[in-house]
């Protein structure tokens, strides 16, 4: 086999577009830019390129030179993992069934712990990258500031720390004043390279799961570590937390301006990032946060979702029955895939209607034009399915079945279990199983610690991010056991739910 010439022009090409066009120009170029016409040509580029992507129209009996409209699109039949990505093989889900036109493999774990291979190439990245610029440019200044990135998401072939290794990486590339280091989640080696490397930099950023991030920051304190030295900036991604959260770590790191010193990421391992917080959604958030009325009534819910921004011209959202799905391109594109995300969108102009008659003016709470603009709003309550996220691990019921299906535990319970990730007094995350117990048997201490460590021994044999994303000592799960058809948790004659909101 040869080397392709066409693979390293399009390297080429990729790479020079990212290095020579600043932010500001990036995003005038996507808000100036026709979403829909770009995601029709992206849907007829895909359908006469991608294998499976043609077995799958010829499937539904759809001719792709039928597809002329808007309107058109939204009827195309959507694709999930199982009517799609696990029903092709990998190579035909690529590009001229070329799996090698793909550089890197990043692998999620599915509900049974079988895994899914997501590939790319370099140039899928740089549109992600943009996302961290808006970040490291945006809300930490980091074109003025020499900035220590430090990667605390777990390193392998997990998506999260090697996809945020190289795109902190491009933007050094690109000229940011950004000097990347790798501990992964290992705590030990986080410490040692901020105690020694930081005062080379005017700022420190971690980028890192919610609960993994704030356990650094509590056992630094511990240790002696005065955050506020190290003018300490946060990128998480994973899991939804409150506002309350980020006003607490804010307060123990000194930040007297949490608009500007975290952002969220909304990313998935099938298609990287998807939106970012930027200092206006965070402040739009926060306001929410502190009038729950009118948080319900813009999303229909008490609880408070993740509020981000996001391009559409590079991930384009739609919404069914309160369900999100996107469009977009990667090594494996993706055409109105349903990722079973609970959540909605809302245009730019309408979340400002909305502030502008409710009295809140984000410009003059954050009296900074830096990182203002005008995409539109995706927001985000968590899955849809019976699945919680801890330290960014996705925890599945199957996981917690096998466990309560070994011998010696079996006989004690009924198999119904309701899963939550609940926070102590300090605000730490632990994962909490609630099992009903058999009928006639009763609870105790040791039976209590045997289903746990069951569970806990499952999880790391079929949960491989589970096993690589939570940290060590918040593995253990806290069980309790309540008795038959106990009728908070498990009322007889009502369909049983795994997880509660």
């Amino acid at each position: 086999m040869m080397i392709s010439e066409s693979q390293k022009k399009r390297s080429l090409l990729a790479w020079q577009t990212f290095l020579n066009t600043s932010l500001e120009k990036q995003i005038q170029q996507s808000l100036q830019s026709d979403a829909d016409k770009q995601i029709l040509d992206l849907f007829h580029e895909v359908a006469n390129t991608v294998p499976a992507y043609q077995a799958f129209l010829k499937e539904n009996q759809i001719e792709p030179q039928s597809i002329q409209t808007l309107a058109d699109f939204q009827n195309l039949p959507l694709l999930t993992k199982e009517n799609y990505i696990k029903k092709y093989p990998l190579s035909e889900l690529c590009r001229q069934g070329l799996l090698e036109q793909c550089d890197t493999i990043a692998v999620s774990s599915g509900s049974t712990g079988e895994p899914t291979f997501w590939p790319r190439f370099l140039s899928d990245e740089f549109q992600i990258t943009t996302r961290f610029e808006q970040i490291f440019y945006d809300s930490f200044q980091a074109d003025t500031r020499s900035t220590l990135a430090v990667v605390c998401f777990s390193l392998g072939t997990w998506v999260g720390g090697m996809y945020t290794t190289n795109c902190c990486r491009h933007l050094a590339a690109k000229g940011y004043p950004i000097t990347v280091v790798t501990p992964g989640n290992n705590k030990i080696e986080i410490f040692r390279v901020i105690k020694q490397l930081s005062p080379c930099f005017d700022q420190v950023v971690l980028l890192g799961y919610p609960p993994f991030l704030k356990d650094i920051i509590d056992s630094g304190i511990a240790e002696g570590i005065n955050w506020q030295e190290y003018s300490l900036k946060l990128v998480m991604a994973g899991e939804v937390f409150s506002e309350e959260w980020r006003s607490l770590i804010a307060e123990r790191i000194g930040s007297t301006n949490p608009c500007f010193d975290f952002a969220s990421l909304y990313g998935t391992a099938d298609a990287g990032v998807l939106g970012n917080e930027t200092p206006l959604s965070i402040c739009i958030r926060r306001f929410f946060a502190h009038n729950p009325t009118e948080a319900k009534t813009m999303f229909g819910e008490s609880r408070l979702p993740t509020l981000v921004q996001f391009d559409p011209t590079s991930r384009y959202f739609e919404t069914r029955h309160n369900t999100l799905l996107f469009s977009g391109d990667n090594g494996i594109p993706l055409i109105r895939y349903h990722i079973a995300d609970t959540g909605g969108i809302i245009p730019y102009e309408q979340m400002w209607q909305f502030l502008q008659q409710h009295g809140f003016d984000p410009l003059a709470e954050l009296q900074s034009e830096r990182g203002i603009n005008a995409f539109p709003f995706v927001y985000i309550f968590g899955r849809s399915a019976f699945t919680v996220s801890y330290y960014g691990a996705n925890i599945y019921p199957e996981n917690i079945h096998v466990g309560l299906e070994q011998p010696g535990i079996r006989d004690w319970v009924t198999g119904k279990f309701v899963m939550e990730v609940r926070e102590k007094e300090d605000q730490n995350r632990y994962l909490s199983i609630v099992v009903e117990l058999a009928p006639n048997i009763k609870a105790n201490e040791n039976m209590e610690n045997a289903i746990a460590f069951a569970i806990y021994t499952q999880l790391l044999r079929l949960n491989s991010e589970f096993a690589n994303y939570v940290p060590t000592q918040s593995q253990l799960p806290q069980v309790a056991l309540l008795p038959f058809c106990e009728p908070n948790y498990f009322p007889a004659g009502v369909k049983h739910r795994y997880t509660r909101s």
